[in-house]
Parts: C-alpha cells; sequence; structure tokens
C-alpha cells in the first residue's frame, strides 16, 4: 500500500455530540484480493478488510464509525482529529481529518504551514480562495460537489508565512459553520454571484470555478474550464448561513439542499493545510471584475 486518504461524513445534525463516518481511499494495492490490516491511532484493536478482487490498484470503504462527546470538566481538551494506521512493514500512516466543535487542540499544536502570508482583499482574495479551496476538499469525496463558494464576511485574520496555530486557523474562521453542499441552476448562481455587495465584496469560489462580473452581470462562467449553461445544475458547498442570504449576499434562489455531512470550516481547513503543507497563496484571480 502506498497511500491511504480519509474524509469525513458527519451523520448527526448536532456538532456535539457528533457521530461520523470514516472512508478510506487506499492506492498502490498489489493486484487481485489483499487482506488490509488497521486501526484508529489511539486504540489497540486492529481490523481486518478485504480489498475487491478487481480494483485496478484503489477502492473506498469505510473503515470506522466514530462517536464523540465532549465534557470540559473531566476532559478539556476533548477531541479534535482522527488519524489511521495500517499495519504493514512501514507503518503508513492516513492523512488526518480534523473536527473542531467537539475539543480544543493544545496551545502548542500546529496545523501545517504556510510558504508565504496568505491574505485578505477588499473583495476576498487568496484567503477566501485558500478557504474554498478546503471546503471543497473536505466533502467533495463524499457529495460529488464540483465547487466551492466563500463570502469575505467570514474572515477575520489574514494567516503569516511559517506554521499554522489554532489561534490563527479560529480567529481566521471564529464561527465554525458546517459545510453543507447544495444544488443550483447556472442561471440562479449567476444572479446571485452578479448582487452589488455594498462593501464591495464578491463570493469567492474554489479553484474549479471562475466567473467575470461586467456591467452588474456575470457575463463569463466556467466549471472546470467549462462554460456554465444557464439550465446545468452544479452541486456547490457552502454553509447554511451564506446560502440563506446572510454574509453580505441574497438568499439564493431555488436552492436545493443535497449534503448535510461535513464538518465545521475550521476543522476542513486544519485538514486541508496539514494535507498540503507547506501552503503557498492562492493568485487571487478566480473572478474577474471589468
Amino acid at each position: 500500500m502506498r497511500k491511504l486518504t480519509l474524509s469525513f461524513e458527519r451523520t448527526t445534525a448536532t456538532k456535539c455530540p457528533v457521530t461520523f463516518n470514516v472512508y478510506g481511499t487506499f492506492e498502490g494495492l498489489p493486484p487481485g484480493l489483499q487482506l488490509i490490516q488497521y486501526r484508529v491511532v489511539g486504540t489497540e484493536q486492529w481490523k481486518n478488510l478485504k480489498s475487491p478482487t478487481r480494483h485496478n490498484g484503489s477502492f473506498t470503504a469505510l473503515l470506522a464509525t466514530i462517536d464523540w462527546e465532549w465534557d470540559y470538566e473531566t476532559d478539556p481538551s476533548g477531541h479534535t482529529s482522527v488519524q489511521i494506521e495500517l499495519r504493514q512493514p512501514d507503518g503508513l500512516m492516513s492523512d488526518k481529518l480534523y473536527y473542531f466543535e467537539c475539543g480544543m487542540p493544545g496551545a502548542d499544536e500546529t496545523f501545517g504551514e504556510t510558504s508565504e502570508p496568505i491574505v485578505r482583499t477588499p473583495s476576498g482574495g487568496p484567503l477566501a480562495e485558500l478557504v474554498a479551496d478546503a471546503n471543497l476538499a473536505a466533502v467533495q469525496a463524499r457529495s460529488g460537489a464540483e465547487a466551492a463558494l466563500v463570502s469575505r464576511y467570514g474572515f477575520h485574520l489574514d494567516l503569516d508565512a511559517g506554521p499554522v496555530t489554532y489561534e490563527e486557523v479560529f480567529a481566521t474562521l471564529p464561527a465554525g459553520f458546517a459545510v453543507d453542499v447544495w444544488e443550483v441552476t447556472g442561471a440562479a448562481l449567476k444572479s446571485v454571484l452578479a448582487y452589488p455587495n455594498a462593501q464591495g465584496w464578491v463570493l469567492t469560489p474554489s479553484s474549479s470555478l471562475r466567473y467575470t462580473l461586467e456591467g452588474g452581470a456575470v457575463t463569463e462562467m466556467t466549471l472546470n474550464g467549462v462554460p456554465v449553461a444557464d439550465d446545468q445544475v452544479i452541486r456547490v458547498a457552502a454553509n447554511y448561513v451564506l446560502v440563506g442570504g446572510y454574509e453580505g449576499f441574497p438568499r439564493w434562489p431555488g436552492v436545493t439542499s443535497v449534503y448535510r455531512g461535513g464538518p465545521d470550516d475550521r476543522g476542513a481547513l486544519a485538514t486541508y493545510l496539514v494535507k498540503n503543507s507547506p501552503v503557498s497563496a492562492p493568485a487571487g484571480d478566480r473572478v474577474t471584475i471589468r
């Protein structure tokens, strides 16, 4: 086995106590049926998993269902992360999943590092693009989300170059909203993106989505480089507050909720930073204003 990548799926409406599934995507398997032994880091019991006979070197499986509660008086730190260990000679470890609604990381714990400052701009900028990328990565595998959108409204601090502390993650995204997924048509999405925000903010997309604002309208929009049709249905990751008509933008018309299993946005950001460390600043060029 060469790589194990985890994905998170919350199955409770409550943030804490919380129940969530941990899925693993295995890569680099030898041909044929394979017996895999693994365990959740911090537990003693090894579990057995058989791969499909035909897998082309990769497959995805449910590895664990986890229940977390947080009694601050008896357990001040609570629970914040999950990682899987494989029983093989090199002791391969998965990436870590973070969730910050049922625990508080230690004061000295860091979450990857940035190779340069990642800052806000008056409209959104590189920091907003980074968070949009993190939100999409957190839910894409389980929901089929194609893009993510965030508002400049929710960001309170830039990220400096170097190790990222929880204090920085918390100060950047203090609200801790869950990352949900919605279906919306191209026409409806364009109407929201064209809204003339009084502060000059725009809705900032993940790298998969780009658009141009001109004369108070969206004149171009592409998804993975392909123009978006007005009747095309897109799955977009966004928090419910933004979709509901807050954070400086109107309520999204005709939207349908399709997935409520994502982590909190702070956990999504920490997971993304650690997995991709060192992280450089996105270009801040996904929205063109003419």
